[in-house]
């Protein structure tokens, strides 16, 4: 049985509203051309680099925002760490699973859609680096400028031959304003929802708690002489058995909800 998007989506939502935030928070395009423009918050930076553990808990179905996001330490990676550094091959395919993955976010307004005011567009690696060949290329200047930026051609789908669908991005070829009256223009500022506000981080203990069930143990400081790794892919700590099966299909299914 494959995995049901549906609920991918709901897991998702709940996800990325954590804390009561609604939907209305976030975009996520349906398949076709979407024009849209970046906005830049208070901080000057528009990506906002989150990192997730997925496939968490005691029956591997726990997702967390790593810590790593603000910078801090996180229980879960450095685990990973110390799996890693056991050096057989075994605990360097079982490490993968404890490092946090990157996903990225923006804030941007849909054109056709101003009346719905700025919100947070989650989108993959690859498309962060077609994002951001725009925006370094000196040719576009500064395409968040409210008076003079450039808006983003988004062709979100999938092409022949594709599991997963792909986002191509183009800059317009003509400059524009964020909205046409200066009043306009401040109401979209104004509406632009910050990510520590929207985004929240767990914290180092509750991160420990999510190890400690994913183990399936109570203490995560074993010594190395009480862990063992076969070449099968799976980690076996004392009292705990941890198999990567299936952690990466719950990866693919939210990389399909990423543009």
């Amino acid at each position: 049985m494959g995995i049901d998007l549906s609920k991918m989506r709901a897991k998702h939502a709940a996800l990325t509203n954590r804390g009561g935030d609604s939907s209305d928070n976030f975009w996520k395009p349906d398949e076709g051309t979407h024009q849209i423009r970046l906005v830049c918050p208070p901080n000057g930076d528009p990506f906002f680099e989150a990192y997730y553990h997925y496939g968490m808990g005691a029956e591997g179905k726990t997702t967390v925002l790593s810590p790593r996001t603000n910078g801090d330490a996180d229980p879960i990676a450095e685990w990973g760490t110390r799996l890693w550094n056991e050096g057989t091959d075994g605990s360097k395919e079982a490490a993968k699973r404890f490092w946090p993955k990157m996903r990225i976010f923006a804030p941007i307004v849909v054109r056709g859609e101003e009346d719905k005011g700025v919100r947070w567009w989650g989108f993959s690696r690859t498309t962060y680096q077609a994002l951001l060949d725009v925006v370094l290329d000196t040719e576009y200047g500064d395409i968040t400028d409210t008076e003079k930026g450039t808006d983003l051609r988004i062709d979100y789908g999938k092409k022949s031959g594709q599991q997963f669908p792909t986002t191509d991005v183009r800059p317009m070829r003509r400059t524009s304003k964020l909205a046409k009256t200066e009043e306009e223009v401040n109401t979209l500022l104004e509406s632009i929802k910050l990510a520590e506000d929207i985004f929240e981080v767990t914290s180092y203990e509750d991160c420990e708690k999510v190890l400690n069930d994913t183990l399936g143990d109570t203490e995560t400081t074993t010594d190395s002489e009480t862990t063992r790794y076969d070449n099968t892919n799976t980690t076996t700590t004392t009292n705990s058995n941890i198999s990567m099966e299936g952690v990466s299909d719950i990866e693919s299914a939210f990389d399909d909800l990423l543009a």
